[in-house]
């Protein structure tokens, strides 16, 4: 059975550069695929997706941006499988708590996650009111 609960989907080496970051810090960069709209058109995206998923078994996509591609064409594949889950704006610390979450990739598995890549943003420094 695969390892890969999800896929990684986004501009250029979006995928790519996550994931070997992942790899880096967990050794754990299997429970991923990465997919890049690199060269595709929104069609190829979407068919290059749901290939993936199928192939793969993956129940969530994450996504670099909100109106994106990448998750355009995720969004149409969930409305035909409705229990795929599909997270916009995926950062590093999302996919670390991801990747140590055992079990299922279940909606509150990826939900806790999304919390954790929201409380990462932090902003330090800069003028304020100006």
């Amino acid at each position: 059975m695969s390892d890969v609960k999800a896929l990684v989907a986004g501009h250029g080496a979006f995928a790519e550069g996550l994931l070997s970051a992942v790899e880096q810090i967990t050794g754990r960069s299997d429970r991923f695929l990465g997919v890049t709209n690199r060269g595709l058109s929104a069609r190829d995206v979407e068919l290059r997706l749901r290939e993936v998923v199928d192939s793969s078994g993956a129940t969530v996509i994450f996504t670099d941006l909100p109106a994106g591609s990448c998750t355009i064409a995720a969004r149409r594949l969930q409305r035909e499988r409705p229990a795929l889950v599909v997270v916009t704006g995926v950062n590093l610390a999302t996919l670390l708590d991801f990747t140590f979450q055992d079990g299922e990739a279940d909606a509150a598995a990826v939900e806790r996650a999304a919390e954790k890549g929201r409380a990462a943003l932090v902003v330090t420094g800069g003028v304020r009111g100006a």
